[in-house]
């Protein structure tokens, strides 16, 4: 099989695997939607409290909906308790018609962990699995995916014991960040993991007479990356989290590395066009500050490898306002139209 190709998850047909995978405080619906532009098969939202849905908190529910051009897209939530999960799965789809809802068992945050969610499901197998088959049970004939991570720490792996309470549980689709909860994001994530859960799903799948894939996370911060994922380990997709971050290109990028073998990088004033894009859709889809107050993190993510880059981040840090935006930037722009202008004339 082809690198790049198509991949199904229960109902849902995509047309590549490469995906968005769901990043606290990043992934929302303008960052997601400037991902599709670029090439991103398949989005995520970033993961939404199932306590805090069944409470029905509005700001959880926005974090829920749908971009523009989202054709397909899951809701990711968390949570502990069965019961709630499967009550805020049902709300998850009273709210969204969304078309696919995963489950969070790898957050290795303290604050999430603490309360027996996240990561702390990956060492506790029974629970995931209750909780895996609540969702399940909510949802019907919608797809239910659940995200894991190795283990607890170097001496308690147990991503095997979590994948077998998933897949029993009636799970469509399993994805790993091969890391356990103690490396948090530190260190390198052990890919010879997620080779062997992919075996591992492979064996379910015969058995069981069924086609459930694997996607893989971790360490994704270039288009080559993703190409040494995929041959190294099989996995079905790939989730670029961090990788993304000021560089929606990456999708676009990717695919055309597993196409043709090669790709060309956006110019920087592509970049920069992009942020500005992704700024006004965070405008419409919330308040002006803020929107200009989360992009700072955004704009010095995209300005990165542009000239004078570090000059900008300065400025960058103290903007309030969509017109600081233009000001620090637009100098920047026509530089390098003036630039353009010039080469076109040679």
């Amino acid at each position: 099989m082809e690198l790049y190709h198509p991949v199904r998850i229960k109902n849902i047909e995509l047309k590549g695997n490469l995906f968005l995978a769901p990043v606290a405080g990043y992934s929302d619906m303008a960052f997601r939607s400037v991902c599709i532009e670029n090439g991103a098969c398949f989005t995520y939202t970033e993961m939404v409290s199932a306590e805090a849905l069944v409470r029905k908190n509005l700001k959880t529910e926005i974090l829920m909906r749908r971009a523009y051009n989202e054709d397909v897209y899951s809701v990711q939530i968390f949570g502990p308790e069965p019961d709630i999960m499967n009550a805020a799965a049902h709300i998850v789809l009273e709210k969204t018609n969304c078309e696919c809802i995963d489950i969070n068992c790898g957050c290795p945050v303290p604050k999430i962990v603490k309360t027996g969610a996240g990561s702390a499901l990956t060492r506790d197998p029974d629970r995931l699995y209750k909780v895996a088959k609540a969702v399940v049970d909510a949802a019907g004939d919608r797809a239910v995916t659940v995200k894991i991570r190795s283990g607890w720490e170097k001496f308690q792996i147990t991503w095997k014991e979590a994948a077998q309470a998933a897949l029993e549980a009636g799970a469509s689709a399993i994805t790993i960040h091969p890391r356990t909860r103690a490396q948090g994001y530190e260190g390198h994530s052990d890919w010879s993991i997620m080779k062997a859960l992919v075996e591992f799903v492979g064996e379910w799948n015969k058995s069981h007479g069924t086609s459930i894939p694997v996607f893989g996370s971790g360490d994704l911060f270039k288009p080559e990356d993703a190409k040494k994922m995929l041959e190294e380990t099989g996995a079905d997709a790939v989730m670029f989290a961090r990788g993304a971050m000021g560089n929606p290109f990456i999708f676009k990028d990717a695919t055309s590395l597993l196409q043709t073998g090669s790709y060309q990088p956006v110019p920087p004033d592509v970049r920069i066009k992009t942020g500005f894009a992704e700024l006004e859709r965070l405008v419409k889809d919330t308040e002006e500050k803020h929107a200009c107050m989360e992009m700072r993190k955004r704009f010095a993510a995209y300005s990165k490898g542009i000239h004078n880059g570090a000059a900008l981040r300065l400025q960058i840090v103290h903007a309030s306002t969509v017109e600081d935006y233009k000001k620090i930037f637009e100098p920047v722009l026509q530089a390098f139209e003036e630039e353009n202008s010039q080469n076109g004339q040679l």
